[in-house]
């Protein structure tokens, strides 16, 4: 049986990039170890397997999983990895009344659900009480519509106002480090004030789907092992891991783009603590080959879902013979794959085979052309958007 080093080798869209040996060692050790099938499946919501939908699949539509904000782009915080910049391109909600018409115009137009959150109060507080009636309507005329709730930090009222109200699902950050919590966030709350409002949440009937945000300290990772004990001590329904993606963050407090084999052994961490709880890699993550390499990281360390997978992480998925489920799914279904990921009544089951045909025909797109007699073969570029990068000859 092959390494998982050769394994990875043998993927040819990762076949320009590095893993640290010793790291995939260990983690295949450590995943050898593993205890229940948990980390065996996994799930992938991608928008490039266009070609396994079928009967068994629909579109998700472009409106699927809209994001709504009840502050329009403000928050007091101004958190230094995001200076409020997340808040500005969802859809504006800064009043029940216009919560009710947003709402109405997403379902016209075939939405699933929506996420609504907004910006905080010096608290890390998002001021829903005036709400809480509103999406109570919304779930008595529309119980099948969805609704993901970022809740920031609460208390047991809050928590239970939520509930009551008819969200679906509660998700919210844990931070395991008070430098983080004070220099980051300039917050004046605790690391308990975080373990409390978990505690909190899962006391409801919400679905519970906290973040943990690796490389939230300006790029190093320092509360993150924090976080994830206390995640483990009120087992939620999912955890997602995201990345740090500061592209926000001011000149004078610069964040590094986080090792990429700290994060997979991390992963490695994370599925070894929560062996029975879904561990979910968001969509939230650095571009490029940092990306490629967090993903397999996380194909190796046995996640069981990844929003909008690299290049090759399906085919490796396949190749080290896990249960490979695909989504098709546009982007704005990176909003909602929380909740999509706590069923199992989505996607379709894939072989290894049917992926390598799928990589063949994507690889097939890149045609070619002729300069005076000569094929030129198209770029990268030109497969992407449909059109040549130059024009060539009359």
């Amino acid at each position: 049986m092959l390494q998982w080093i050769d394994t990875l080798g043998r993927v040819e869209a990762l076949e320009d990039v590095s893993f640290d040996r010793k790291l995939v060692g260990q983690l295949e050790a450590r995943w050898g170890r593993l205890r229940g099938d948990a980390s065996t499946r996994i799930h992938f919501y991608t928008p490039t397997f266009k070609s396994f939908q079928s009967s068994e699949l629909r579109d998700c539509g472009k409106s699927a999983w809209p994001a709504v904000s009840i502050t329009g782009g403000e928050c007091k915080l101004q958190c230094d990895h995001c200076k409020a910049k997340i808040l500005e391109p969802m859809l504006p909600a800064r009043t029940p009344e216009a919560l009710w018409r947003v709402v109405n115009e997403v379902i016209e137009q075939g939405a699933q659900g929506m996420l609504i959150t907004g910006g905080s109060n010096h608290r890390n507080e998002v001021e829903y009480d005036a709400y809480y009636p509103v999406i109570r309507r919304i779930k008595d005329a529309c119980p099948a519509f969805r609704i993901a709730m970022h809740t920031a930090l609460v208390t047991d009222d809050m928590a239970r106002s939520m509930a009551q109200s008819g969200v679906d699902a509660a998700m919210m950050d844990v931070i395991g480090a008070q430098d983080t919590i004070t220099q980051v966030y300039h917050l004046r709350r605790s690391v308990d004030d975080f373990e409390a409002t978990l505690e909190s949440l899962v006391r409801t009937d919400m679905k519970v789907v906290p973040h943990i945000v690796i490389g939230l300290h300006y790029g190093q990772l320092l509360g993150e092992w924090n976080a994830l004990d206390i995640v483990g001590r009120h087992l939620p329904d999912a955890l997602v891991l995201v990345v740090v993606m500061p592209f926000y963050a001011p000149e004078n407090r610069p964040f590094v783009t986080p090792d990429s084999n700290a994060v997979g052994g991390f992963f490695m961490d994370a599925r070894e603590a929560l062996p029975d709880t879904p561990l979910l890699l968001g969509c939230a993550r650095p571009p490029g080959i940092s990306k490629m390499q967090i993903d397999a990281y996380a194909v190796l360390a046995g996640l069981n879902g990844i929003a909008h997978p690299s290049d090759g992480v399906v085919e490796l998925a396949a190749r080290l013979e896990r249960q490979v489920k695909v989504t098709p799914a546009c982007c704005s279904i990176a909003v909602g794959e929380e909740v999509m990921a706590l069923e199992d009544d989505g996607g379709v089951m894939v072989d290894l085979e049917r992926i390598l045909e799928h990589e063949r025909g994507q690889r097939s797109r890149v045609t070619t052309r002729t300069l005076g007699g000569i094929p030129v073969v198209a770029s990268a570029d030109d497969v992407l958007t449909g059109q040549p990068s130059e024009t060539w000859g009359p």
